[in-house]
């Protein structure tokens, strides 16, 4: 339906919630939490190897969360987005690196004027190994940073796509990210 339903309404929709083992045949997923979702979905859709990316939400406690809801800091969740990519093409350690790349990982729950849980840097590992590249991966960037980094490497859990005038809503409409490369 695009951007805008019957009347000019907003698509409001939002797809089935993706649950961490759902994962393609010959694919793999990462999902990352970087602020504000549109730039970082921008930023992925970019990368060579990455076959669909999705904004939505992650991390927190309540079933089918609401932009609005996640917005308040109401749910638990951060703005993520749900990466699929071909593994033989991209590695997560290449992912890993433009996720690094697009934010500050040493704010905690904030990302430029965007402040709450909602927009804290965290990757949602779906293994072990996922779990301990990301690890490293935090420990080989932290002397790019003057700051500590507070990325929290959190357990994957269901992902809940945004509504559909979130997705690809920087493609769409033309509007910059709200992200700043290579802190």
């Amino acid at each position: 339906m695009g951007l805008f339903g019957r009347q000019g309404e907003l698509d409001s929709s939002q797809a089935p919630p993706v649950e961490p083992d759902d994962v393609p045949s010959g694919h793999d997923r990462a999902t990352f939490a970087a602020g504000c979702f549109w730039g970082v979905e921008d930023a992925f859709r970019q990368v060579s190897g990455v076959v669909d990316v999705l904004s939505g939400y992650t991390g927190g406690a309540v079933r089918a969360p609401t932009y609005g809801a996640v917005c308040r800091g109401d749910t638990g969740h951060a703005e993520a987005v749900l990466v699929t990519f071909d593994p033989v093409v991209v590695r997560y350690e290449d992912l890993l690196e433009v996720f690094w790349q697009i934010h500050d990982p040493t704010t905690i729950d904030r990302q430029g004027p965007d402040v709450g849980s909602q927009y804290r840097s965290a990757v949602f590992v779906r293994n072990q190994e996922q779990r301990l590249v990301a690890e490293r991966s935090i420990a080989a960037v932290q002397p790019r940073f003057r700051r500590p980094i507070v990325t929290r490497v959190e357990r994957a859990d269901t992902f809940w796509p945004a509504e559909g005038y979130h997705q690809r809503y920087t493609e769409r409409t033309g509007r910059g990210g709200c992200h700043i490369a290579n802190w």
